[in-house]
């Protein structure tokens, strides 16, 4: 049996392919166009899925595709009489996930008629459910997904129970957690689609001045409700202007912020403006009332479901800081996040849905790494270096096995020296999790710095995250649940900050990822060897791009070596090492020099 799900016309367009329960490949089409948050009919992350399946599209039994029409038609109609622009846009959206199969036959050269496969209209939420219950670890599971809108609802609660969910609550639009982060995202000034995720690294640098007001701007109504302060936004009154739905553009969103918000906070910051104090007190008070209302619904779901076993998706599962605290802040006990947890994730839920809940297969899977993209071999990888003609003059270049390779990749990392890592099958979501990754010493307190400013050219206050051993974990931080996606953030113990001080954001809090020895074990065994050579099994680890998706062939990966400071770069068994010393390296070892002394 073989089901392809489709997320397409939608930011984070994406393709999954399942072979008789097991899913085989997964890969959002922006790391194949390059174009970031890719949008439009994913057809070459169809292709290289259909590659990995062996099949054709002519093969495939069944397309899922995670858009429903017909879902919630009621309240979608009301809403069209009240705004008669959105509605038509929604049309012209209906209109393209109707034309599909014509697409796809255009796409692959084919007859419309060639494509025997069954197609099924997956609800947006239902999707987002199964892309983590159905892949989880968990029997049984309460399950939940947030984010700003799909199908005219932004947030869906259910029980897993072996191979079904049961859906047991929703949020419809207008309320939204989605929208409201990306509308007070918008009013501190960061207008970029995906830009959410400054704001949640910003709010450390400020206190929650402002929760009193946010608290009518967003609040829990109920055990298991939330409402939005409607007079706060626009996007209920003039719709949510989206452009998204075309491959070769980066997607675009409007102003959803209303005049009243600046009215009761002040102006907003102007994109390109410095950023002050009180604009770091408001995103505080922002991801503030985001954890309250979250934790409240954690407690309520919890109470209800009587589960110790939490499942999330949707795009407010991304916010690690949140995500960290549900331990503390309900009954839960064990949490999982797949890696593409927002709308690419679409993709494998839609299939999973099919394969579960209409086909009535058992569950027979489970996620527990992230390699599901393309992956390059040692030849091809020799190929590229061949064929780009890397001077010898200015790049030493030696192949070498592994126990060179770890060894030689931990002491260029403990010298100070930035590391392109490049290895495996590319990661499935937006983290960079040691198959695509910029690797440096946390040790030194000035790698965050030098790595915004020289490497990944962004604002200096985000941070960086942790790669760790899993079982030194509890050596280094106050939670030991584990962290394999880069999706909770916990408490550093205050006297490891000294330690690690690179990675450790400045409330002492640090977006981990737990390495485990039998899912990722190249990483897992540079770590043990950094920590041999350092007694510190951590790196600092950050996705390997420069404002741009993260690189998936070898050549894209040579281009970002050459173009940033990067020091090494490691592909495969390839170890390719600048022979003049960057600036970078310089002032790392001369900062890391001082401070020993």
């Amino acid at each position: 049996m073989i089901i392809l799900g489709i997320n397409a016309y939608h930011a984070n367009s994406s393709a999954a392919i399942v072979v008789d329960g097991q899913l085989l490949a997964a890969v959002e089409e922006e790391r194949l166009n390059r174009v970031k948050y890719a949008a439009g009919l994913p057809a070459r992350a169809i292709q290289y899925c259909l590659n990995q399946a062996g099949v054709k599209l002519s093969e495939v039994d069944h397309i899922a595709v995670p858009r429903n029409p017909w879902a919630r038609l009621g309240t979608k109609l009301r809403f069209a009489m009240r705004m008669p622009r959105f509605a038509l846009d929604r049309v012209r959206v209906m209109r393209r996930f109707a034309g599909v199969k014509e697409d796809l036959a255009t796409a692959f050269d084919m007859p419309t008629e060639n494509i025997r496969a069954q197609f099924h209209r997956i609800e947006h939420h239902t999707a987002h459910l199964a892309s983590a219950y159905f892949v989880s670890p968990f029997e049984n599971s309460a399950v939940l997904s947030a984010d700003g809108l799909g199908d005219f609802a932004s947030c869906m609660w259910a029980l897993g129970e072996g191979p079904k969910m049961r859906a047991l609550g929703e949020i419809r639009f207008p309320h939204s957690l989605g929208m409201y982060y990306t509308a007070l995202t918008q009013y501190i000034g960061f207008w970029k689609f995906g830009d959410e995720y400054k704001v949640m690294g910003l709010a450390a640098y400020g206190q929650p001045e402002f929760l009193e007001e946010f608290r009518r701007i967003v609040y829990a109504d109920g055990p298991l409700s939330f409402r939005l302060g409607l007079q706060y936004f626009t996007h209920q009154s003039q719709g949510a202007d989206m452009s998204w739905r075309e491959a070769n553009r980066t997607p675009v969103l409007g102003r959803l912020f209303s005049a009243y918000l600046e009215k009761r906070l002040g102006p907003a910051r102007k994109e390109g403006e410095p950023l002050e104090q009180r604009h770091r007190n408001i995103a505080a008070s922002m991801q503030a009332a985001l954890e309250e209302v979250l934790a409240a619904h954690w407690s309520a779901l919890a109470n209800k479901t009587k589960q110790k076993s939490l499942c999330l998706a949707g795009g407010v599962a991304f916010n690690c800081l949140a995500n960290g605290k549900i331990f503390d802040r309900s009954s839960f006990e064990r949490v999982y996040v797949q890696p593409a947890a927002g709308d690419a994730g679409l993709s494998v839920g839609a299939a999973f849905v099919l394969n579960h809940q209409v086909l009535g297969r058992p569950r027979e899977f489970v996620m527990d790494h992230a390699g599901w993209g393309p992956e390059f071999s040692q030849q091809d990888i020799a190929r590229t270096i061949e064929s780009l003609q890397v001077s010898a003059d200015e790049t030493s270049i030696a192949e070498v096995d592994e126990k060179t390779l770890l060894e030689t990749t931990a002491k260029h990392i403990a010298d100070g020296k930035i590391v392109g890592w490049f290895q495996g099958r590319v990661e499935w979501g937006p983290r960079a999790l040691g198959q695509r990754s910029i690797l440096a010493d946390p040790r030194r307190p000035e790698m965050k710095d030098i790595l915004n400013r020289r490497i990944k050219h962004r604002e200096i206050f985000r941070p960086f995250a942790p790669s760790i051993l899993e079982e030194a974990t509890a050596e280094f931080f106050e939670k030991t649940q584990p962290s394999p996606f880069m999706t909770f953030a916990y408490n550093v113990r205050p006297e490891k900050r000294s330690v690690i001080p690179a990675p450790t954001h400045v409330d002492g809090t640090a977006r981990l990822q737990t390495v485990s020895r039998n899912t990722n074990p190249l990483y897992w065994k540079l770590l043990r060897a950094f920590g041999n050579q350092t007694g510190v099994p951590v790196v600092l680890n950050t996705s390997f791009n420069d404002n741009e998706p993260i690189v998936c062939r070898p050549e894209e990966a040579l281009d970002c070596f050459h173009r940033t400071q990067m020091d090494v770069l490691v592909m495969g068994n390839f170890i390719l090492e600048k022979k003049t010393i960057s600036g970078t390296q310089e002032e790392s070892a001369d900062n890391f020099a001082k401070r020993a002394k």
